[in-house]
């Protein structure tokens, strides 16, 4: 049995006190995985963003709102963990200034200035002694080539590459790549089925190996 981290969920990262920027996740994949590593009489702790999905209650639950809440949420429990699942989707920028008042409409046009957050899985990758770490990957062109490129950047053991269709749907279509960039398996169907297979993976090429 494996004690395992999951991230799961959009993070915002607000502009002022009602408008903020956010990907479009849903959740559903991660209350997938959760239920899939719980089959398989795993420990789970998620570190979740603000969703309207139910993780399973048998696992805990970290609840964060921006990007840096979820990077600071995972390295305090990252050192007690085997192995991390990285589903969520972190708002990659923030504004350089949060409003303390409602931007109010003037008319003319909006300047935001943006700087990027601090990216989550990468940083776990730096960190990690014993632990493995798998990755999620969204692209829209050059998939595997960018999904390579973000395994081996993040120093992720896999990395499971989808597609924006996957957003707020209940299906789903996979590739998890290994480090020296096979795809380990395709899947498809249902996102609990998707998990379920994306766990079997997981299970063969880290868990066992971490026992053996």
């Amino acid at each position: 049995m494996a004690r395992i981290l999951i991230t799961s969920g959009p993070t915002r990262q607000y502009l002022d006190p009602v408008r903020y920027l956010t990907n479009g996740s849903s959740g559903r994949m991660g209350v997938a995985l959760t239920q899939a590593c719980l089959e398989l009489r795993h420990q789970v702790v998620v570190v979740s963003g603000p969703v309207e999905v139910e993780y399973p209650p048998a696992a805990e639950v970290v609840s964060v709102v921006s990007t840096d809440e979820m990077l600071a949420a995972c390295c305090r429990i990252f050192p007690d963990c085997d192995g991390v699942i990285g589903a969520a989707a972190p708002c990659d920028y923030r504004p350089v200034r949060v409003e303390n008042n409602k931007i109010a409409k003037t008319g003319e046009p909006l300047q935001l200035h943006l700087v990027e957050t601090s990216d989550v899985v990468a940083t776990l990758g730096a960190q990690k002694k014993h632990q493995w770490l798998v990755g999620f990957a969204l692209e829209t062109e050059d998939h595997r080539f960018r999904a390579i490129v973000k395994l081996e950047r993040k120093s992720c053991d896999l990395i499971v590459l989808n597609e924006p269709t996957a957003m707020n749907s209940d299906e789903n279509r996979v590739e998890v790549l290994a480090p020296e960039g096979k795809v380990g398996e395709t899947i498809s169907g249902s996102k609990r089925l998707v998990a379920q297979g994306i766990l079997k993976v997981i299970q063969k090429r880290l868990v066992e190996c971490d026992r053996s």
